[in-house]
């Protein structure tokens, strides 16, 4: 009998707190972790005359402290080493999932833990749900870049091709090299919210006939104007900065594109849509969310270097009912 997980969201807002203070101390800064290893080791080296000088006779709750206090140091300077020194940079590191793109493979405010080693003797390979950093036109707000314009937060998306391959969805079904895709993960949904959030917490899988309304986009890399481009297109338009649905009951466009890809003049639009598709550069990964029409990705911002990936999700460890390997 499957759990009933319908308190979830009831207990993930209740333990919020514990959640970002997880999230927040993954992502301490390497330069404060060596500053904190630092004073620690200041007062440990403090201490310790204290511990070798003090003759047995003569200890008292002094010496029990600094002997407390000398273990307690120890154990954090070890963690520091070993967890922000070594193991998150080179081995595992925990990640928060802040939105709603990966579902049903992943739920909105899920821990999961990417494995940041894999890619350092192996490149990232089909259907791999990859943590990364992604280029600069993904940004939907300006507090998601820094003073360079760069991106300072991570995405997680699921790798759809690799150097080499072409890549189409032909009305929203995937083909690679020209064969059709079966994708069991991918999904249609709309916002179930109870609540007024700035972004959508919880989904719900569209019916059948529901996904039938929906204006599925066909989508295709090409070359244009000397550079590889993501091209998004309908029987109406083609990378559109206002895309046209086909009937007035849809309350979503059928694709979203970056300002800088966005294709304004009617007939500059149909001699892109008669372009011919290109391969993934050698370098370069193609990334889209499960959630297909609720995730902006490869197909609105482009493509993702090689060495702005990061490591390849594991596992989803909390909430415990959730527990399940990302695959």
């Amino acid at each position: 009998m499957p759990f009933d997980t319908s308190w979830l969201p009831v207990a993930q807002a209740q333990s919020g707190g514990t959640r970002e203070l997880v999230d927040s101390l993954a992502r301490t800064p390497l330069s404060q972790v060596v500053i904190f290893v630092v004073v620690l080791t200041v007062i440990r080296v403090g201490i310790y005359p204290i511990l070798t000088k003090t003759p047995a006779h003569k200890r008292s709750s002094v010496y029990a402290l600094a002997r407390f206090l000398n273990e307690m140091l120890d154990a954090f300077i070890y963690a520091g080493v070993f967890v922000f020194m070594l193991i998150r940079p080179f081995g595992v590191q925990a990640f928060l999932i802040p939105s709603g793109s990966m579902w049903p493979t992943l739920y909105v405010n899920d821990f999961i833990v990417a494995n940041k080693a894999v890619y350092r003797y192996s490149n990232p390979k089909v259907n791999d749900v990859v943590v990364f950093r992604p280029p600069a036109t993904a940004k939907l707000s300006p507090d998601q870049v820094d003073a360079q314009g760069l991106m300072k937060v991570d995405f997680i998306k699921r790798c759809i091709g690799t150097p080499g391959d072409i890549i189409e969805l032909k009305k929203g079904v995937l083909y690679r090299n020209g064969q059709m895709v079966n994708e069991t993960y991918k999904a249609y949904s709309r916002c179930n919210d109870k609540h007024e959030n700035a972004e959508c917490q919880e989904f719900q899988a569209l019916s059948d006939d529901d996904k039938k309304q929906l204006t599925m986009a066909s989508f295709k890399l090409i070359s244009y104007k000397g550079e590889i481009i993501p091209l998004n297109y309908t029987d109406r338009d083609a990378n559109s900065p206002s895309p046209q649905v086909d009937n007035f009951m849809e309350n979503n466009a059928p694709y979203h594109v970056a300002d800088k890809f966005a294709i304004p003049d009617p007939d500059e639009e149909k001699k892109a849509e008669a372009l011919p598709a290109q391969k993934v550069p050698a370098g370069f990964y193609l990334m889209m969310g499960d959630n297909r029409n609720n995730s902006f990705d490869g197909r609105g911002w482009g493509l993702v270097p090689r060495d702005q990936i990061i490591g390849r999700a594991e596992i989803v460890w909390w909430p415990l009912l959730r527990m399940h390997l990302t695959r």
